[in-house]
C-alpha cells in the first residue's frame, strides 16, 4: 500500500483542505444541543433552550401513513413522490394563495440541504437581513457566494426595511442576487405583514432579485395568518417549507421548494445536482408527508392547539424578561425570542461578560440556561443578545390538555403545569440579569 495514500508520514495539510473552510464550525444549533445532552449525562441541570426542535409530537394520521408505507423501498423520482409534489402545490394554494403545480415542486431532505444546493446551482451573491440563521451565511460561504448583511432596527422588531433593501442594492454593481428571506423569524420570532411584503416584492422586482422565502416557520404564525411574499413576486420567489417545524418531524428530514413557472430551468438545474447528491429522500417518509400536506380537521386542529400553546408561553416569557429591564419582542409565530442585555452593558463588562459568548456561557454555568450569542446570526461578538427557543418541555401532553380548553386562552395555571421547564429556565435568567 502507498504509504502516502495511507496517511503513514503525510504532511499535515496533506489532503489540502478548500479555503471555503478555514474559519468555519460546526452549525451552532447543532453544537449546543449536543453540548447540552452531554452537561445533562454528567449529571448538570440543563434547561435546553438552544436548539429549535418542536417540542411536539408528530400528528397521529401522520404517524399512521408512515407506518402503513413502511413496505415502499424502491428509489423515488429525483424531484419527488409526484402525489406529494401535487399535493405540496395544492397546501401553497389552499393555505397562501400561490397558484403552482406538482411540476413546479422539488422535494429534499431537509429544506437545509435545498438551500445549499440552491446556492450550488446559482451565480450569485446573497443578501442576508441581520440577524438571520445561523446557517444561512456559512453555506454561502462554502458555496463561494459572497454574502451582504442587511442591517434592521431592534425597534422595528428586526424586520427587514425596503428602504434598506434598495440602499444595499443600489450600493452593489448590477449582477445576479438571492435574497433570503425568513419570516416567522428565527432568531427573533416576529414575522413580516402583507404591506410590507408588498414593499419588498417591489424593491425586489425593481432589481431583479431572486428571492428565496423560507416559511418553514409559516404555520407557525401565531394567529395563524400567515403571508407568503409569492403572492406579491410570483416570478421571481421560490417558497421553502418543509415538515420539521409545524409537523413536528426534525428528524425525519423532508423540506419543499415551490418555484414560480418561469424559474424552471432553476428547478431543473437543481435536480440534476440533486441526483448527483442525495438521489432522492426516504420512500416512506415522503409517502407519509403526503398525509401532512393534504391537511384537513385532523391536521387543522393540531395546528391550533400548537400555535394557542406557543403563543401562550411566548406573551408569558417576554413580558417576565421585560419586567427585568431585558429587551426583547414578543414572538408573533414560531418559538424563538431573541433578547438583548445590554441595558446592563457597563455592569457586565465589569464582571468580565465582554461578548454575546461570554454572556451565554456565563448563563450556562451559573445557571444551566443553554442559549446562543447574536454572534451565531450574525452580529459582532461585542453584541449583548441571545437566542432563545423556548421548547424545553413534552408538547404531548400539552397538545392533549389544550384540547381539553376547547379554544379558550391558556393561562398561568396550563403554563406552569405543562411548560413549567422553560417558565424555570426564564425565571433563572433573569435572576441572573438582575444581579448586575
Amino acid at each position: 500500500m502507498d504509504t502516502a495514500i495511507a496517511g503513514a508520514g503525510a504532511p499535515d495539510g496533506w489532503f489540502g483542505m478548500d479555503q471555503r473552510l478555514r474559519g468555519l464550525s460546526p452549525s451552532a444549533t447543532l453544537a449546543i444541543s449536543e453540548r447540552s445532552a452531554a452537561l445533562k449525562a454528567s449529571g448538570r441541570e440543563v434547561y435546553r433552550l438552544g436548539l429549535g426542535q418542536s417540542p411536539f409530537p408528530v400528528p397521529e394520521c401522520v404517524r399512521e401513513k408512515l407506518r402503513s408505507s413502511a413496505h415502499e423501498k424502491d428509489y423515488l423520482p429525483v424531484r419527488g413522490l409526484e402525489r406529494l409534489r401535487a399535493a405540496v402545490a395544492a397546501y401553497h394554494a389552499r393555505r397562501h394563495g400561490i397558484m403552482r403545480t406538482g411540476d413546479d415542486v422539488l422535494i429534499g431532505p431537509g429544506s437545509k440541504e435545498l438551500m445549499f444546493i440552491l446556492q450550488m446551482t446559482v451565480e450569485g451573491e446573497l443578501l442576508l437581513p441581520q440577524p438571520s440563521w445561523v446557517s444561512y451565511e456559512p453555506q454561502a460561504r462554502l458555496a463561494g457566494r459572497r454574502v451582504h448583511w442587511i442591517p434592521t432596527d431592534r425597534e422595528d422588531g428586526r424586520r427587514i426595511d425596503p428602504v434598506a433593501l434598495r440602499h444595499c442594492c443600489e450600493g452593489l454593481p448590477r449582477g445576479p442576487r438571492i435574497l433570503l428571506l425568513n419570516y416567522p423569524n428565527n432568531p427573533v420570532g416576529t414575522t413580516l405583514g402583507a404591506d410590507r411584503l408588498k414593499e419588498l416584492a417591489a424593491v425586489a422586482r425593481h432589481f431583479g432579485l431572486l428571492v428565496l422565502s423560507d416559511e418553514i416557520y409559516g404555520e407557525l404564525n401565531h394567529r395563524a395568518g400567515h403571508v407568503s411574499i409569492a403572492r406579491y413576486y410570483p416570478e421571481g420567489a421560490i417558497v421553502s417549507a418543509g415538515l420539521s417545524k409545524w409537523c413536528g418531524a426534525g428528524g425525519w428530514r423532508l423540506g419543499t421548494f415551490s418555484f414560480p413557472e418561469r424559474l424552471r430551468s432553476l428547478l431543473d438545474a437543481m435536480t440534476v445536482v440533486a441526483s448527483e447528491t442525495f438521489t432522492a429522500v426516504s420512500a416512506p417518509v415522503q409517502f407519509a408527508a403526503t398525509r401532512a400536506f393534504d391537511g384537513g380537521v385532523e391536521i387543522d386542529d393540531y395546528l391550533d392547539r400548537s400555535r394557542a400553546i406557543l403563543q401562550a408561553l411566548g406573551r408569558a416569557i417576554s413580558a417576565r424578561m421585560r419586567a427585568s429591564g431585558i429587551a426583547v419582542d414578543e414572538p408573533e409565530g414560531g418559538f424563538y425570542l431573541m433578547p438583548d442585555f445590554s441595558a446592563r452593558e457597563k455592569r457586565l463588562k465589569l464582571a468580565g461578560i465582554r461578548s454575546g459568548s461570554d454572556l451565554c456561557e456565563s448563563v450556562l454555568q451559573e445557571t444551566g440556561v443553554a442559549m446562543l450569542p447574536g454572534s451565531c446570526f450574525g452580529y459582532p461578538e461585542s453584541d449583548l443578545s441571545a437566542r432563545i427557543a423556548y421548547v424545553d418541555f413534552d408538547g404531548a401532553p400539552a397538545l392533549a390538555a389544550a384540547r381539553k380548553e376547547n379554544g379558550g386562552a391558556l393561562g398561568a395555571a396550563f403554563l406552569d403545569t405543562h411548560c413549567g421547564r422553560v417558565l424555570k429556565a426564564v425565571e433563572l435568567l433573569c435572576d441572573w440579569f438582575e444581579r448586575f
